[in-house]
């Protein structure tokens, strides 16, 4: 069959345009996959996603799982009939048509929903399919609940291990699941079986940067941390140290103030809190880096209580980290933000290339440690000029 010429690179065409091109070209093929529809035009998934939305609302194509066809051609055809062929070798994003993947994280709440969201929409906009464990931390729920999902015929696997909670590998069990497995949010140890899977995760040694960077461009020196015990509250710890020696602070003011690890426990916030007052009294501590916000919140409620002359930011600026609820708080804080969408998202996109592989007989790519950049959101909290 035919194809039409690519449109020219480079050049800016307007909506009208786009679908005309879009409706000659499915009109032409009968039926095409969405990922070579988008290559084949040089457009960005995004905006071709978006132009298909259109027509099929508008009635003029008809939409499946990531593919298109003409009004009445057959379902079957968008897989299986006429393809465009990119002019280039396959796109290094494979389109997931009929991929299952499985997910399984400690749960839906707090910290995952987001990435679980970013998961989700990643793998219906591949034309795939997501079936969701959730492990509750519990010991040996990991290999179980990836086990079942293995049985309902998964072609891949993303896994937040719960036994790497606290950062800590010593329960860690037999990884090979026998499908292409990424984690996700979980940074292995050198020379452990995890160490040698694909892992992306959001880079918290260097999003705690972010927060000590902006407190000394503020003038602050003595920053504190207030951080629990979990897997992220060993990156957090790790690179506080590490922006503080970056900044010439030879070492914490005082040393790094404990929260608890799992469920709230508010009698640990009311002594964090009473040691934190007793700091900034005696002019020990100007600055708090808190993890995490839902945590900063109730500090500050706290600190109020305790020393109601005790002024925000004016005595103590205070930076959360996770920006999950930061912005809610009656002073609305400061706050790290984790990309923990674009962590679901780009999971999803590695794990459909090692499925691809997998599916074409190609040896597996180089392993892969995908680290994204947290972004800092300046709020009232620290004394700076707001910016979001």
């Amino acid at each position: 069959m035919t194809s039409l010429p690519a449109w020219e690179p480079g050049v800016r065409y307007t909506v009208d345009e786009r679908h005309e091109r879009i409706l000659e070209l499915v009109r032409l093929h009968g039926s095409l996959r969405v990922t070579d529809l988008a290559h084949h035009l040089g457009m960005s998934t995004v905006t071709l996603r978006r132009d298909v939305e259109a027509l099929s609302t508008a009635g003029r194509l008809d939409r499946t799982r990531g593919a298109v066809s003409w009004p009445g051609a057959s379902a079957a055809a968008s897989v299986q009939g006429p393809q465009l062929i990119p002019e280039a070798g396959p796109s290094d994003l494979a389109d997931g048509a009929g991929v299952t993947l499985g997910l399984v994280v400690p749960q839906s709440q707090y910290y995952f929903g987001e990435i679980i969201r970013g998961v989700r929409e990643e793998v219906q906009s591949a034309g795939g399919r997501l079936v969701l464990g959730f492990s509750g931390y519990i010991p040996g729920q990991d290999e179980e609940q990836a086990r079942r999902l293995l049985d309902s015929g998964i072609d891949g696997l993303l896994l937040t291990p719960g036994w790497m909670r606290d950062g800590s590998e010593e329960d860690a069990p037999d990884l090979d699941f026998g499908v292409p497995t990424v984690m996700l949010e979980r940074r292995a140890a050198a020379g452990t079986q995890a160490a040698e899977f694909d892992f992306v995760c959001s880079d918290h040694y260097a999003g705690v940067g972010l927060a000590v960077r902006h407190l000394v461009s503020l003038g602050h020196r003595d920053i504190v941390l207030l951080a629990g015990g979990s897997a992220t509250g060993v990156q957090v710890r790790a690179g506080y140290e590490a922006a503080l020696r970056s900044a010439g602070i030879a070492r914490p003011p005082i040393d790094p103030i404990d929260l608890y690890a799992g469920e709230l426990d508010t009698g640990c916030l009311e002594q964090a809190a009473k040691r934190l007052v007793k700091a900034v009294g005696a002019g020990k501590v100007s600055a708090a880096v808190v993890l995490s916000d839902t945590d900063a919140i109730l500090l500050l409620q706290i600190l109020r209580s305790l020393e109601p002359q005790l002024r925000i930011p004016q005595d103590l600026a205070i930076i959360a980290y996770d920006d999950d609820v930061a912005a809610l708080s009656d002073l609305p804080l400061t706050a790290v933000a984790p990309p923990k969408y674009e962590v679901g998202r780009e999971a999803v996109q590695l794990l459909l290339r090692r499925v691809r592989e997998r599916r074409q007989g190609q040896r597996a790519g180089t392993k892969r440690h995908l680290a994204l950049l947290p972004e800092l959101r300046v709020r009232q909290s620290c004394g700076a000029e707001v910016t979001s």
